[in-house]
């Protein structure tokens, strides 16, 4: 484990491949053992392939699980996929010390995101009432901003979801996060319905012609979210 600190920053611990539930019950069992003064950190990681069902999650939106395991868990959102060539990370901060809200956090979330995205020349994009970033598979390094309402219809028209946002909040602190697709194998994102939504694109840096390894992004969107949460 590689463990990077600043002053009042979180304390980044990169863990690399680790499986997904024994580290959820890590991150219940550090946040039920939280005091006031304990430092804030952000675990980095990459599961093994899991499919995680949100406290909404819906039977309907698990289409052909195969032979991936299913696990239910408690972070807010409906179902999706972790796997090797993913950066997990989890922040576990306090909200209350950070003075914010968890809209603002979830904003600071993808802010993270968006930075890790521009860092290495892709833009990416918040669609309304759809947490998460997506990016234009036409142009994915434009910088155009999506403009208007999106369509009723089909409001991911033209779009990809490459990073995915479900977070836990008790006693106003925070675990679970989000997830940054790098280079993975996309096929299991068919066998579900992406975060409630039927029919979205899920795409990962490699598809965007973006080389980069797992480690490297991992250090980037650790950082950029440790400058979202740094007192």
């Amino acid at each position: 484990m590689t463990t990077f600190s600043a002053d009042l920053a979180p304390l980044l611990r990169l863990r690399g491949r680790v499986p997904y539930e024994p580290t959820v019950e890590e991150m219940k069992a550090f946040t039920a053992a939280r005091a006031p003064d304990t430092p804030d950190e952000i675990w980095l990681v990459e599961h093994p392939p899991v499919f995680t069902q949100g406290l909404a999650g819906k039977a309907e939106h698990l289409l052909a699980p195969g032979d991936v395991p299913v696990v239910q868990t408690n972070r807010g959102g409906q179902v999706t996929y972790h796997g090797p060539g993913q950066v997990v990370a989890y922040p576990l901060v306090d909200l209350r010390r950070l003075g914010i809200y968890v809209k603002e956090y979830v904003f600071r979330l993808e802010a993270a995101i968006l930075r890790t995205l521009e860092d290495v020349g892709v833009t990416g994009h918040r669609v309304a009432g759809a947490p998460g970033i997506y990016v234009r598979l036409d142009d994915p390094s434009g910088h155009a901003a999506l403009t208007g309402p999106r369509p009723a219809d089909d409001p991911f028209r033209g779009l990809g979801k490459v990073a995915a946002l479900g977070v836990k909040v008790s006693n106003h602190c925070t675990y679970h996060g989000v997830a940054l697709n790098v280079a993975m194998d996309l096929q299991p994102f068919r066998r579900i319905n992406p975060c409630g939504y039927a029919g979205l694109e899920t795409v990962d840096l490699a598809t965007l012609g973006i080389v980069a390894d797992w480690a490297e992004v991992a250090d980037r969107l650790g950082r950029r979210l440790a400058a979202q949460f740094t007192r």
